[in-house]
């Protein structure tokens, strides 16, 4: 089996737990790229699998590295909560043998294509989480959204957040926004602050094509997976849209969806209650 050994070497633990798999993957593997700087092309590059060292930041950078030639992910968390990357180091251990053995399924997700449309040549980004589309200053932004070029909603605020299911758990649901199974076709959009009181965040399908202008003077700043900022001036358009490639994460025993909620978020257990009547 060939593999790429990812992740970011910037965050604790990563080169050192890196180093100690190294020899494992080498002795039952071909260990194609090894790259903790995060800036190889993976898509000039062919592999089985790639095995992802750090938090979920270091997995969407991963997908984004292998462009659209996408392979199944299995992700180490070195990060904190880790909604991608779910395995411990110690659990990667007992599971990573039955991986390279190809005894583990795949579960195949949302991307999107993100367009910068304007005076000279379009900028085009490919993302796993979300966009966010807000001010370039301390000032409101006004904003245009269309969905399919009909007009939905024009308003002010801090900014606006298109998001894929996987990335509902992240930037969208501190917003508010509301957590999609990871697995749905459907997009969410969350405003940001938005100064209205009838504005709330909307589901729509994946299927459909997603247009913000920014109308303030002043500007605005187009932001992909947290990790990619472009300016975004009046003559633009922000274009949203789903890729024709899919994210492929591995999952192994132990670790549905709902657990992986439970654990990181506490959804749905009950609240701890304090028993001493001190307070």
């Amino acid at each position: 089996m060939r593999i790429f050994l990812l992740g970011n070497g910037s965050k604790p633990r990563v080169r050192e737990v890196a180093e100690e798999l190294l020899p494992f993957l080498r002795m039952h593997c071909q260990v194609v790229i090894y790259d903790l700087a995060q800036q190889a092309d993976l898509s000039l590059h062919e592999a089985d699998i790639a095995l992802v060292l750090g938090g979920d930041g270091a997995i969407l950078r991963a997908a984004r590295q292998m462009g659209y030639r996408q392979i199944p992910v299995l992700g180490v968390n070195l990060g904190k909560l880790g909604f991608l990357a779910d395995l411990s180091p110690e659990e990667v251990r007992t599971h990573l043998p039955a991986v390279l053995a190809g005894n583990y399924s795949v579960t195949r997700h949302l991307m999107f294509e993100c367009l910068l449309d304007g005076p000279g040549e379009p900028h085009s980004m490919l993302g796993l989480n979300e966009i966010v589309v807000r001010s370039g200053t301390p000032h409101l932004v006004d904003i245009d959204l269309s969905i399919d070029d009909t007009l939905v909603a024009r308003f002010s605020g801090d900014g606006l957040i298109l998001s894929t299911p996987v990335g509902s758990t992240a930037h969208s649901l501190s917003a508010g926004g509301p957590i999609l199974r990871q697995d749905l076709e459907a997009f969410v959009i969350t405003p940001i602050c938005p100064h209205a009181l009838t504005f709330r965040p909307l589901v729509d399908g994946a299927n459909r094509t997603y247009t913000i202008q920014v109308l303030s003077e002043w500007g605005g700043v187009l932001i992909v997976d947290g990790q990619h900022f472009v300016p975004v001036t009046t003559n633009n358009r922000v274009i949203f849209r789903r890729a024709p490639v899919q994210f492929q994460l591995i999952k192994v025993p132990g670790h549905g969806y709902y657990q992986t909620l439970r654990t990181k978020l506490h959804w749905g257990t009950s609240p701890g209650l304090r028993h001493d009547q001190t307070a």
